[in-house]
C-alpha cells in the first residue's frame, strides 16, 4: 500500500470503530444529561447486548462464520436481531433504573454512582456464571464483499455498520429534537423541578432515557460481535471506558458531542494501531482527553453549567 492508501484504510477502519463507540457513548450522555449521573452499569449492558445478539443469531441456525446469507434473508436476520437486542437491553436499563437507582434519586452524594458500579459487577458475574468465562465465537452471516479505492478497501460489513449507526444516531437526534417526549427530556435536563411544575412526567422521562441509552448500548454490543467475531463477559470494561472517554471528550450531556467524540476515539485507535502500536492507543486517547479538558473543561461541544444560587 502507498502511504495515502494506508492512511485511507485506517480512516475507514476508524470510522467503523468510532460508530460503535459513538452509540455506546450516547447512552452515557443521555443519562448524564438528565440525572447528572455516570451510569457505570452501562458497560455491561453493552456486554449483555452482544450475548443477546449472539443468542438471536443462533436461533436462526447461524454458527460461527460458516453460514453466510445474502439479500433479503440477510437484511431480515440483521434487522430482527438488532430490534430484539435493542429491546431486551432497553428493558434491562429500565429495570436497573426502577429497582436500583430510583430509590436513591433524592440521596445526596455519590451513592447512586456507586450503586451503578455494584450493578455492573452483578451483571458481569451473572453472565460469567451462566455463560462461562470462555470466549464465544460470534456468528457473522455477512458475506465477504469488498469495494476497492486504490489498494484500500471497504467491506460490505463496514458499510452496514455505518448505515446502522447513522440511522440510529440520526433517529435519536430527531427524536430528542422533534418529538414531544424528546422536548420533555430536554426540559427535564435543563431544570427537573420546573419541568415537573409544567406537567412533565419526570419518572417517565428518566425511564425513557435509560431505555434509549441501554438500547443503543445493545446495538453497539451487536456491532462489536460482528466486528470482532467474538464475545465474552469481560468486553464491557475496555470498550465502555473508551466510549465514556468519548462522551467526556465531546461534552458529556451533549448528543452531537458524544457522536463526534466516538468517531475521534475510533480514528485514534485505528491510527495508533497502524503507526505506533496498539499498546499506545490508550496513552494517546487519554492524553488527548486531558489536553482537551485543560483547554475546554466541558469538552469539545459541552457547556459549563451556571452556578445555582
Amino acid at each position: 500500500m502507498s502511504p495515502f492508501d494506508l492512511l485511507l484504510q485506517q480512516i475507514i477502519n476508524g470510522l467503523s470503530l468510532g460508530s460503535m463507540y459513538a452509540l455506546l457513548a450516547l447512552g452515557f450522555t443521555i443519562v448524564y444529561g438528565i440525572l447528572e449521573l455516570i451510569n457505570f452499569s452501562h458497560f455491561n449492558v453493552f456486554m449483555i447486548g452482544s450475548f443477546v445478539a449472539m443468542g438471536v443469531l443462533s436461533l436462526f441456525g447461524l454458527d460461527g462464520q460458516s453460514v453466510l446469507l445474502h439479500g433479503a434473508p440477510l437484511v431480515g436476520v440483521l434487522l430482527v436481531t438488532l430490534i430484539v437486542t435493542m429491546t431486551a437491553c432497553g428493558f434491562l436499563g429500565v429495570i436497573i433504573e426502577r429497582l436500583a437507582l430510583r430509590p436513591l434519586r433524592g440521596v445526596q452524594g455519590p451513592m447512586a454512582m456507586i450503586t451503578t458500579i455494584g450493578v455492573s459487577y452483578v451483571l458481569s458475574n451473572t453472565v460469567m456464571l451462566t455463560m462461562g468465562a470462555n470466549t464465544k465465537n460470534f456468528p457473522n452471516p455477512i458475506p465477504s464483499l469488498t469495494f476497492h479505492f486504490g489498494t484500500a478497501q471497504v467491506t460490505i460489513f463496514q458499510v452496514i455498520i455505518w448505515v446502522m449507526s447513522a440511522v440510529l444516531m440520526g433517529g435519536l437526534y430527531m427524536f430528542v429534537q422533534r418529538s414531544k417526549l424528546g422536548k420533555a427530556m430536554r426540559a427535564t435536563a435543563q431544570d427537573p423541578d420546573a419541568a415537573l411544575m409544567m406537567g412533565v412526567n419526570v419518572n417517565r422521562v428518566i425511564m425513557t432515557a435509560f431505555f434509549l441509552g441501554s438500547a443503543l448500548a445493545g446495538a453497539a454490543g451487536f456491532i462489536f460481535g460482528l466486528y470482532y467475531n467474538f464475545t465474552n463477559f469481560g468486553i464491557g470494561f475496555t470498550s465502555g471506558l473508551r466510549a465514556f472517554t468519548a462522551a467526556v471528550l465531546g461534552g458529556i450531556g451533549n448528543i452531537p458531542g458524544a457522536m463526534i467524540g466516538g468517531i475521534i476515539i475510533g480514528l485514534i485507535e485505528a491510527m495508533a494501531g497502524q503507526y505506533v502500536g496498539a499498546k499506545w492507543a490508550d496513552v494517546i486517547i487519554f492524553s488527548l482527553l486531558v489536553l482537551v479538558l485543560i483547554a475546554r473543561p466541558a469538552g469539545l461541544l459541552g457547556r459549563l453549567a451556571p452556578t445555582k444560587s
